[in-house]
């Protein structure tokens, strides 16, 4: 399986648990969720709307609500993939475990989470919290 995610969807991925925007949306991120832990899934990287981003009712003419929200969501993106090459594919599995390697820290990513609306609920963000 082929999936393109966003840069601070890795993120988003590592912590989900079941909430989102709507039912679609929730469906959709437990399915790809899922398949993040398939050695057979591989994973292109991107800073545009992604398969995540296909079931949000945010999406607009492929961007995320508005240009302004859009652009704060890409500089999310850009401090992810600064990171990891985004220029070729990844194996999933790898890559996850590179993420836990890179993103291991509050700091790591406080210009990515901190003002996410997520982040309350997010185990990835809560976890590196607890760990200060």
């Amino acid at each position: 399986m082929k999936l393109v995610l966003r840069g601070h969807h890795l993120l988003c991925l590592k912590g989900f648990q079941g909430y989102g925007y709507d039912e679609n949306f929730v469906e959709n991120m437990a399915k790809v969720n899922s398949l993040k832990n398939l050695d057979s899934t591989t994973i292109s990287l991107t800073n545009q709307a992604d398969d995540l981003c296909k079931s949000c009712p945010n999406l607009k003419n492929n961007l995320c609500k508005n240009q302004e929200r859009n652009e704060i969501i890409r500089k999310m993106d850009d401090e992810v993939l600064k990171k990891i090459d985004s220029s070729k594919e990844h194996n999933s599995v790898e890559l996850f475990k590179k993420i836990d390697e890179i993103f291991n820290n509050e700091e790591s990513v406080s210009k990515i989470c901190f003002n996410c609306m997520w982040h309350e609920k997010c185990l990835f963000y809560q976890k590196l919290l607890n760990n200060r």
